[in-house]
C-alpha cells in the first residue's frame, strides 16, 4: 500500500510518498480501506519530533480516519465486516489501509460525507472528552473556548450548544468569529483587538465554568482572572508556549478552581472505547440526526498532504482539514 512518511523528522521535515506491507488486525482489530484521513495539529508536532507515537503504534502521521471494513481480527465481531466507519487511530491514518480498534469504531452517518466522517473522530471524541468527561458540562454553564474556530473549537462549540451550555470563543479574524457565530456562540472575541479576559468579564461578570485551552502559555493568569468559582481550566495543548512566567496559583485557590492538562492520543485502548461509546450512547441520535456534523474548511487529495499542513501551518483553517483517499 501507498503511505505518507516524514523525511527528516524537525524543523525541516518533508512529506514522502512510501510503500509498505498492508498491515494485518491483531485480535480486536478492524482493517479499514481508508476514503478520509483528518490533519490534526498534532501531526505537525510529530513531524517535529515533538509529539512520537506511543510505543509499539504506527509511525505513520494521522490519528483519525474513516473508511470502509475490509478484514477483521480475531475477537473483533464478523458484522463490521463491509461497514463504513470512522474513529481514532493513535498514528497510521495517512495510508490506503489502516487498522483500527473495534472498539473505536463508529458507524458513519448517512448524511456525512466520506470527508466530513475522516474528519470528526479526533475533534469531536477530545471535545466530548474535554467539555464532559473531564469538564463535567452540564446545562446553562459557560464554556470559553480558546482558538473557537479550530477542528477542536468548532467541534466543542456544537456539543456544547447542544447541551444547553452558554459559549464564548477566542479568534484571530473576524470570519472565524463569524462562523463561530453561526455555529452558535454568544460571545466571539477577537484576540487582535481586545484583551479577551477583559471582554468576557464585561459580558459574565461572574465568569466562565468551564475553560478549553490549547494555548498555555501567557493565555494562563488570565484565563484564572475570568474563571468563575469552582470553575476548571483545562489545557490541551502549547501552542503558546510549555513556560509561565512568575505565575501566580493564589488565585486559582481563592476560587478553588481546577487546572487540568489532558491529550487523548496516549491513553490506552480501553479508555477510548469507553470514550467513544460514552459519546455515541450520548450524541449518536444528534449525530444520525445531522444535528451537528464537522466544520469543513477543505479537503485534499491525500497526495497532497504537504498543501494542508501549510494551510494549518499558517492558521488559515476555520474547522477541519481533511485528506481524500
Amino acid at each position: 500500500m501507498r503511505v505518507i512518511t516524514v523525511l527528516q523528522p524537525g524543523k525541516n521535515s518533508s512529506l514522502h510518498i512510501d510503500r509498505r506491507p498492508v498491515p494485518q488486525p491483531a485480535p480486536g482489530q478492524l482493517l479499514l480501506k481508508v476514503q478520509a484521513a483528518g490533519v490534526n495539529r498534532a501531526d505537525l508536532m510529530q513531524r517535529q519530533g515533538h509529539y512520537p507515537p506511543p510505543p509499539g503504534e504506527s509511525d505513520i502521521l494521522g490519528l483519525e480516519v474513516a473508511g470502509i471494513v475490509v478484514q477483521v481480527g480475531a475477537k473483533a465481531d464478523e458484522h463490521w465486516l463491509g461497514k463504513a466507519v470512522f474513529g481514532i487511530v493513535a498514528g497510521g491514518g495517512y495510508a490506503e489501509y489502516a487498522l483500527l480498534h473495534s472498539g473505536h469504531a463508529i458507524n458513519k452517518p448517512d448524511c456525512w460525507s466520506w470527508q466530513q466522517a475522516g474528519g470528526a473522530a479526533e475533534t469531536f471524541l477530545t471535545a466530548y472528552q474535554l467539555l464532559f468527561a473531564l469538564g463535567g458540562l452540564t446545562a446553562g454553564q459557560r464554556v470559553l473556548l480558546h482558538a473557537g474556530a479550530s477542528g477542536v473549537g468548532t467541534s466543542a462549540l456544537q456539543l456544547a450548544t447542544l447541551s444547553g451550555a452558554k459559549v464564548a470563543v477566542t479568534v484571530g479574524r473576524a470570519d472565524k468569529a463569524e462562523a463561530c457565530r453561526k455555529l452558535g456562540a454568544q460571545l466571539a472575541i477577537n484576540y487582535r483587538n481586545s484583551q479577551f479576559a477583559e471582554e468576557l468579564a464585561a459580558h459574565w461578570p461572574s465568569g466562565a465554568d468551564i475553560i478549553l485551552d490549547p494555548v498555555a502559555g501567557s493565555y494562563l493568569q488570565n484565563n484564572i482572572a475570568i474563571l468563575a468559582e469552582d470553575g476548571i481550566i483545562v489545557i490541551y495543548a502549547l501552542m503558546g508556549g510549555r513556560l509561565v512566567d512568575k505565575f501566580d496559583l493564589a488565585p486559582l485557590f481563592k476560587k478553588r478552581g481546577k487546572l487540568v492538562c489532558s491529550t487523548l492520543r496516549n491513553r490506552t485502548n480501553q479508555y477510548k472505547a469507553e470514550l467513544t461509546s460514552r459519546f455515541t450512547q450520548a450524541f449518536g441520535q444528534p449525530m444520525a440526526d445531522n444535528r451537528f456534523a464537522p466544520v469543513l474548511n477543505e479537503s485534499f487529495n491525500w497526495e497532497h498532504a504537504q498543501q494542508a499542513h501549510n494551510v494549518m501551518i499558517n492558521n488559515n483553517n476555520i474547522g477541519k482539514l481533511v485528506l481524500e483517499f
